[in-house]
């Protein structure tokens, strides 16, 4: 009876914490439509999610967010480009090739570079990537999508690396050696079974690697350049949403539809960063279902 007493309050106990965390959260989702939606009494949905110019101090004051949107998924699309591969082949090595001595060493470093402070690689972006990418392209700022790219990259591969490396260890050791009993080679084992098995995973620690990217703030406002505008080119500067938020609500009245413009913008960044997740999830279930490499 005293056992059961005792897994009776643990489970409780876990529940509350469980339910406390719930709460907190729903709280602030909560706060930030309260505070975002009154700008919708004064600018419509549509003109706020496509205007295309994003002025809020003028007289008139313009709300649209498009460039804001573009700038986001664009530095998120070209950080996904160099962080998806270089993350899962890092944890492929890591995990099925690198010799003991070396995975001991590789295995920390990453999982150290997953807790660099952001606004240390935001300064390395401005200190050293900028200059190097205006001298060597000739171009009048190194601040820009390149720079913000190749940070929030740097930032979102340990992510990736980390999560699939564990997928790849959760493979079943059966699988691989039954591919070795069939005469397979280490590289065909990896690519036809190992891979395929952890897809499950490896989808995950992707769409989590990006989510993170796209909602990242001091990075991309350090070294994206800050400019309200649709770019034209990849070494165009951008103001992605969070950079947005970040500058401007210090200097926003509160009870403003400024001020409220930007939780508006907030709501917007959340639900893409809900997306996001969901469709981690969904996939990880999906592959999971399947147990195949296939949808």
């Amino acid at each position: 009876m005293t056992r059961t007493l005792k897994e009776l309050f643990i489970k409780n106990i876990l529940l509350l914490f469980a339910l406390v965390s719930v709460i907190i959260l729903g709280l602030i989702v909560l706060f930030l439509f309260l505070e975002g939606l009154p700008v919708f009494e004064v600018v419509s949905v549509a003109d706020f999610l496509f205007g295309l110019e994003w002025y809020p101090t003028y007289d008139p004051p313009d709300y649209g967010i498009w460039p804001l949107i573009v700038g986001s998924l664009v530095v998120t699309f070209f950080a996904a480009l160099l962080a998806i591969p270089l993350g899962v082949l890092s944890a492929v090595y890591i995990a099925e090739l690198a010799p003991g001595p070396v995975k001991e060493i590789f295995k920390p470093l990453v999982e150290l570079l997953a807790g660099l402070p952001s606004v240390v690689l935001g300064f390395f972006g401005m200190a050293v990537v900028a200059p190097l990418l205006q001298n060597t392209f000739n171009l009048p700022t190194g601040l820009n999508i390149v720079n913000a790219s190749l940070i929030l990259a740097f930032m979102a591969v340990p992510t990736i690396a980390s999560i699939t490396e564990d997928a790849l260890y959760s493979v079943p050791a059966e699988f691989k050696e039954a591919s070795y009993a069939l005469g397979a080679t280490k590289a065909e084992t990896i690519v036809n079974v190992v891979m395929p098995a952890a897809l499950s995973g490896i989808a995950t620690a992707v769409m989590l690697g990006m989510a993170r990217a796209i909602g990242e703030t001091m990075v991309v406002l350090m070294v994206a350049g800050g400019a309200a505008a649709v770019p034209e080119s990849i070494f165009d500067p951008v103001r992605p949403m969070p950079a947005s938020i970040a500058a401007e609500m210090g200097e926003a009245p509160v009870g403003s539809i400024h001020y409220h413009a930007l939780f508006a913008t907030g709501i917007v960044l959340f639900f893409m960063t809900l997306a996001f997740n969901l469709a981690a999830d969904y996939i990880s279930e999906r592959f999971r279902e399947t147990g195949s490499g296939t949808l």
